[in-house]
């Protein structure tokens, strides 16, 4: 690690801690050549592979994007569009790849935002199961409509 300040090569870590979501840790380190502090935030790498083969850091505010076109109009708040992105986020990193495809990234979303809001689930849905016909909408509804019918029936 380059200290910010002289650009010496080496420094000493003088304390280390997790953030408070436990996704990364805050160190606190310490130049030896001019002895100035500063701090570093370590967290694991994600990479996301795109369709034409391009690798990009996986980004929360991406998610959030997407996600917020096709909640626009709906009920949702910035709130529940940021906790969503999270559990996306948990949900990629839980299974253990450091690189991941940008179709799973979308597939990961469907869930979660289906709890969320179901017009909104359509919407993102019909973009990344690549719906072709109505006939694909109408499947779609009646699974959820099927899945409330269990819901609701004791």
């Amino acid at each position: 690690m380059h200290c910010p300040f002289c650009r010496h090569t080496d420094s000493r870590v003088i304390d280390s801690r997790t953030t408070d979501d436990g996704s990364a840790i805050r160190r606190r380190r310490q130049c030896p050549e001019c002895s100035r502090r500063f701090t570093t935030l370590e967290s694991a790498s994600l990479t996301v592979t795109k369709r034409s083969g391009a690798a990009e850091p996986f980004s929360r505010a991406k998610v959030l994007a997407g996600v917020r076109k096709a909640c626009q109009g709906r009920p949702v708040t910035e709130d529940q569009l940021a906790l969503l992105a999270q559990r996306v986020e948990e949900s990629i990193r839980s299974q253990g790849s450091a690189e991941i495809d940008a179709h799973e990234v979308g597939m990961a979303i469907l869930p979660p935002l289906r709890d969320l809001d179901e017009v909104a689930y359509l919407r993102f849905a019909s973009v990344y199961q690549s719906f072709d016909s109505l006939e694909d909408f109408e499947s779609a509804i009646a699974t959820l409509r099927e899945e409330h019918a269990a819901v609701t029936t004791p």
